[in-house]
């Protein structure tokens, strides 16, 4: 974690850069150009979009005129609610393709585990599912694949009836939402964790006296604390702004270390604004 240009080997060998861009909610094109432009000329090589976010024609526009060539990228999509299923979520895969511009997707997730419909026969669900995206791997049109938002009894089922097992799953992560659970499970089972929303308590912890003193001891701002957090738990956190100088500032992470102390009192930090999401609610 000595640098934003570090990565992490996936359990198939390919290596995974260890911080990245979110794009959620960025469907402006110009936006999405200033934002992915400045993220790239910050470092990161990492950009996370998905088929939810409507914006896989932006990302991929945007990709191509950041500056760089896309092969020195690692892009991630995911696939959609509705296109569970074998049949949807292999038309899914190229529909992704397609709008992004890409000849393969460096990883493609299942967003979310429990869909409207498919409520009583998730594990089904999720099984053929995941055989779309095992099929598209094999064919090359995916490098990795994985999951999000998948609890422990999601994974196992997953698990017990996979060819490919899963390389990453991204879930919610922050002070007060650690998922202890989840997270000991994957790394026992060799698959990577990514964060999501890592800054969700940035107002409450503003607000938190031992935490301002964090922020002058280390010179960093609460974003980059709560960054650099996530970092020193091996998560891979993703971080989306629409302000290009806070895309710049979130990458100054890579010159400082959270001592233990105070990494005990972030773990401890409990907040009634946020838990982590009931995943088996229909959506």
């Amino acid at each position: 974690m000595e640098s934003i240009f570090d990565t992490v080997e996936l359990n198939n060998g390919v290596r995974m850069p260890i911080y990245g861009l979110g794009t959620s909610g960025n469907k402006d094109q110009t936006v999405c150009n200033d934002t992915i432009k400045a993220a790239v000329e910050a470092g990161y090589r990492l950009i996370d979009t998905a088929q939810m976010y409507g914006n896989e024609v932006q990302v991929g526009k945007a990709i191509r005129q950041s500056g760089i060539a896309v092969e020195e990228l690692f892009i991630t999509s995911k696939v959609d609610n509705p296109n569970h299923g074998y049949e949807a979520a292999s038309k899914a895969i190229d529909d992704s393709l397609e709008k992004l511009g890409l000849d393969a997707i460096d990883l493609y997730l299942i967003h979310w585990p429990v869909v409207k419909g498919r409520g009583e026969n998730w594990q089904e669900d999720n099984i053929e599912t995941w055989r779309a995206l095992e099929d598209a791997y094999e064919a090359g049109k995916i490098r990795t694949i994985g999951v999000s938002n998948f609890m422990v009894k999601h994974l196992k089922n997953l698990l017990a009836n996979c060819r490919i097992k899963p390389m990453v799953n991204q879930i919610r992560l922050h002070p007060g939402v650690l998922q202890e659970e989840t997270v000991a499970f994957c790394e026992k089972e060799q698959i990577i964790v990514e964060a999501w929303s890592p800054l969700s308590p940035i107002k409450q912890m503003s607000e938190d006296e031992k935490v301002k003193a964090m922020t002058e001891k280390y010179g960093k701002s609460v974003a980059q604390l709560l960054l650099r957090f996530s970092l020193q738990h091996n998560f891979v956190p993703l971080t989306k702004s629409a302000h290009p100088e806070r895309v710049t500032e979130n990458a100054e992470i890579f010159d400082f270390e959270i001592s233990n102390e105070d990494m005990d009192y972030l773990n401890k930090l409990k907040f009634d604004d946020f838990e982590a999401p009931d995943v088996d609610i229909e959506r």
